[in-house]
């Protein structure tokens, strides 16, 4: 069913004009069908905060669950943020405290950009305790992706992320380890996930911790967990939100970063994107800067419109399945009033009846 536009915010346009589903307020409010209230934590920086918008709404309204799909974008207060940024948020998002009072079914967590090697030092660290003290106790489940998921499993577990040798970066080949959960329902045994970080948790300290693993990779690590009652908390260090181009617009970022002499090396292509084609195009433009930095002659542009021929999403599909089933799940476990209230017969603490 689709995403209902209930409040100007520009991504319903946007979404919209891209193909997607979007019920106008008074369609909606007209139709004989259950809401779902999705609260939405975007804590990404400026740059990459509406397209992290769009990229999650759109895995929701993917949903085929027969209900209304509302979203409700918030952020926190202490984040960097432009001055046109800031009066983005004050005029699309919503507080905090407006859907306290309301309710809300379910919360997405995004990542955010760190400063500091303690996370415990960021800014977002302890607004984020009080969101999460709140949603445990009103939502029904709650998904982490990227940095919040590394900020809950320290603030809940007490599991410290550990940092790589190198950035984690590129697109990895993941299988179902637990096929038996119903968020992993009709999902391909194997399937694609985008990563891009330089800090890892490990199998060893996730299941230490009491958490179960449902999907795990060889060469990009843990992506997907769950929290010992198999479905309050789910915890994605992956990207399966991405765009066939995130991965592509990031290495343009590092590229004109060592251009500026931001950085010095010159950056890899992230693992296993580029097709033989693709990695041709961009080793040809790694000559061309090297060669014109040396001479001191101009450079061309980034050849991003050429590259994006080559590129494939290899991992949408199956993101938009893992937010179906989870979705579901939300569905049929909460309460009509939008209250963490079960149905009889539920148990609270394995709400899925998992043994």
């Amino acid at each position: 069913m689709p995403l209902v536009a209930h409040s100007l915010l520009p991504s319903f346009d946007r979404l919209r004009q891209q193909g997607q589903e979007i019920l106008t307020l008074d369609h909606a409010i007209h139709q004989d069908i259950r809401e779902l209230h999705i609260g939405f934590l975007n804590m990404m920086p400026d740059s990459a905060l509406t397209v992290t918008e769009q990229q999650f709404m759109r895995l929701v309204g993917s949903c085929n669950q027969i209900a209304q799909f509302y979203v409700h974008p918030f952020s926190i207060d202490g984040l960097s943020r432009s001055s046109q940024m800031r009066s983005y948020i004050d005029q699309y998002y919503e507080p905090f405290e407006k859907l306290k009072e309301e309710g809300l079914d379910a919360l997405v967590l995004t990542g955010a950009n760190v400063a500091n090697p303690r996370l415990e030092a960021e800014p977002f660290w302890k607004p984020l305790q009080e969101i999460i003290h709140w949603a445990a106790e009103n939502t029904t489940s709650i998904l982490c992706s990227c940095l919040a998921t590394h900020a809950l499993l320290q603030q809940l577990y007490s599991i410290n992320r550990q940092p790589l040798p190198g950035k984690k970066w590129g697109v990895y080949s993941h299988r179902v380890i637990q096929q038996q959960h119903p968020i992993m329902r009709d999902i391909n045994t194997r399937f694609d996930v985008p990563h891009s970080r330089y800090n890892t948790v490990s199998r060893a300290q996730l299941e230490a911790g009491g958490l179960t693993i449902l999907v795990e990779s060889k060469d990009g690590g843990v992506h997907m967990v769950v929290s010992p009652d198999q479905f309050r908390l789910i915890f994605m260090q992956g990207h399966p939100e991405y765009d066939f181009n995130s991965l592509l617009k990031e290495y343009k970022r590092e590229v004109l970063r060592f251009i500026e002499g931001e950085i010095d090396v010159y950056p890899p292509h992230p693992e296993n994107y580029f097709p033989e084609e693709a990695a041709v195009i961009a080793d040809e433009y790694q000559r061309i800067v090297q060669a014109s930095r040396k001479a001191g002659t101009a450079i061309p542009p980034f050849p991003e419109a050429t590259l994006e021929r080559y590129v494939d999403n290899t991992w949408g599909d199956t993101g938009k399945a893992i937010f179906n089933n989870w979705l579901g799940l939300v569905y049929q476990l909460t309460a009509v009033d939008r209250k963490r209230a079960f149905a009889p017969g539920i148990d609270p603490e394995n709400p899925l009846g998992l043994r």
